[in-house]
């Protein structure tokens, strides 16, 4: 019985390499593992030994007579992809050698601790003779791991476990609780270490651009999620969810999360590690319907296939498709796969009493509508036409409406941040580099989305941190690199001196098992601590006889 890749893929590819006989691949058309949205698993060449099984992060491969019903659809789709024979090139890991001479370790500051800064310190620690620091302006790290992934894919958020594992090698460090250009600046950072690698994501949203913008009743969808999942900087805000209705303009991943979430019962939700402020509003909302705005027809929706497929097996939400035919014809298979699926889901019987989710496709907003706050939406009609090059493109019509609403969130991209003493483009939004050496700044790195703009899956990030540390390691084999003037330690005593001691492994640990201890009674993985000084005092507790007792940092805005 051969395995299957389900909707939990989360793009790691270490299945790849385990399997034996070279049967997992992305789609004909990506052929890019790193950059692949999910990973299928060819049903002919698979021997089942179930070596894929132990080394996915996440839990996402299962033999096929194992599956759930909510899983079956994806037997099916990981067939269509090897309907047609193609000759893979056997994937295999090259780990360039890091040649040191002298007998100093190499020393190594990474600013981010997500998963492409968690990749790159895996990559980093292969190497013998490397010591790494990750550094973040929060108290806890994972990035959006543990801040943007959906309290009801626990499975993806598993993917925790290898970051532990990364977490336990010799050579690795946090300082969590520090942000570099506040706390310490760049060229500190660099005076401590021969290489700093930025990892810091891409944190802003993108404007509509349209009147009524910020009026309240406006906000990022960013932001919900952050709200939703318990992130520190995001624990006092609020949501009007007294409406019937709540529009989300976009249709990419995160606009599926957050009408998922909104279309979920709290009951379904109260045994995942969802905050505890956002399970009580949830609770109360009146929010019976979510309208997801896409510009383009559904055959250009940026959502994913597995992201879709899981929404529709869900038996307690309703799915309306409004705004295009879904016949469109087009020679890519998950497209087909993506129109059928939104084909046979605006087909089914009315659900009476569910929660629904509206696909509004062809539609762009022109404007929000209130006088204290929104109150509607402006939207306009787009004819969805293919030009010349072959590019299907939205062109504006006459036609509007405007849809009545209290709470409107943008999820339209993301946006990277500029840091103190970095160089920046403002045009793309991301740190200026070569194979992610960053240009103008010796012995600077960048790796994840401030490198390559918002793109890709959590796996993407190890085939980004891969070419990121080869290029670091031939600097320093190159004699590139220029060796600390500081001491390790100084580094941690200046900043302790600014903004109280940072919260290392240990604490983090501390954090992290309280956390668990707290949802335990209640059945769920954790019950999240959304605010920094509880988080440090939290860490604290890892304090033993003889280590000096952490101060509360400062709260992070």
């Amino acid at each position: 019985m051969p395995h299957v890749v389900t909707q939990a893929c989360c793009g790691d590819a270490s299945c790849v390499f385990a399997c034996p006989v070279n049967a997992i691949h992305p789609t004909p058309d990506e052929p890019d593992f790193g950059l692949a949205e999910m990973l299928y698993i060819d049903p002919v060449s698979c021997v089942d030994c179930g070596a894929c099984v132990t080394a996915c992060p996440v839990g996402a491969i299962s033999a096929q007579d194992k599956l759930t019903d909510d899983q079956l659809p994806f037997v099916d789709v990981n067939a269509l992809f090897h309907a047609e024979p193609r000759d893979h090139p056997a994937q295999a890991p090259v780990t360039p050698v890091l040649a040191r001479t002298g007998g100093d370790e190499l020393r190594v500051a990474i600013v981010g601790s997500g998963p492409a800064a968690l990749y790159t310190a895996d990559e980093l620690l292969k190497r013998p003779g490397v010591r790494v620091t990750v550094l973040d302006r929060l108290p806890t790290p994972h990035g959006l791991v543990r801040a943007g992934v959906a309290p009801d894919h626990q499975t993806t958020k598993g993917i925790d476990r290898l970051f532990r594992q990364i977490e336990d090698q010799d050579g690795f460090a946090y300082a969590l609780g520090v942000e570099v250009g506040t706390d310490i600046t760049h060229a500190e950072l660099a005076a401590h270490h021969h290489a700093v690698v930025y990892a810091t994501g891409a944190s802003a949203d993108r404007r509509l651009g349209i009147p009524g913008e910020d009026l309240p009743g406006s906000a990022t969808a960013t932001a919900f999620v952050a709200w939703y999942n318990g992130h520190p900087e995001h624990a006092d805000r609020t949501f009007d969810l007294s409406g019937d209705r709540v529009v989300v303009v976009g249709n990419g991943n995160v606009a599926l999360d957050v009408a998922r979430i909104l279309a979920t019962d709290p009951a379904r939700l109260s045994s995942t590690d969802i905050a505890d402020h956002a399970l009580e509003a949830l609770r109360a909302s009146s929010v019976r319907e979510i309208v997801l705005l896409g510009r383009r027809g559904a055959a250009d929706a940026a959502f994913t296939l597995p992201e879709l497929l899981g929404l529709v097996a869900r038996d307690d939400i309703a799915i309306a498709v409004e705004g295009d035919d879904l016949l469109t014809a087009s020679e890519d298979a998950t497209t087909q796969q993506k129109l059928q699926v939104l084909r046979s889901a605006a087909a089914r019987p009315a659900r009476p009493g569910a929660r629904r989710i509206v696909f509004r496709f062809a539609s762009s907003p022109t404007s929000l509508e209130g006088t204290r706050g929104v109150e509607s939406v402006l939207v306009r009609r787009n004819a969805v036409v293919t030009d010349a090059a072959g590019v299907r493109r939205a062109v504006a019509t006459d036609d509007t409406d405007s849809i009545a609403t209290t709470l409107v969130l943008r999820s339209i991209g993301y946006r990277g941040t500029a840091i103190p003493g970095v160089p920046f483009d403002e045009v793309t939004a991301t740190i200026p580099h070569e194979r992610g050496r960053v240009v103008g700044l010796p012995g600077s790195y960048v790796v994840g989305w401030i490198k390559r703009g918002p793109s890709g899956f959590i796996g993407t990030n190890k085939s980004c941190a891969q070419e990121t540390v080869d290029t670091l390691v031939a600097d320093a084999n190159a004699g590139r690199l220029t060796s600390p003037i500081r001491p390790a330690r100084a580094m941690l005593e200046l900043v302790e001196s600014r903004a109280g001691a940072p919260v290392d492994r240990a604490g983090w640990r501390a954090i992290d098992r309280q956390e668990r201890l707290d949802g335990a009674p209640a059945g769920r993985p954790r019950r999240k601590m959304v605010r920094v000084p509880e988080l440090v005092a939290a860490a604290a507790v890892a304090d033993g006889p003889g280590r000096r007792r952490r101060r509360p940092g400062r709260a992070r805005r």
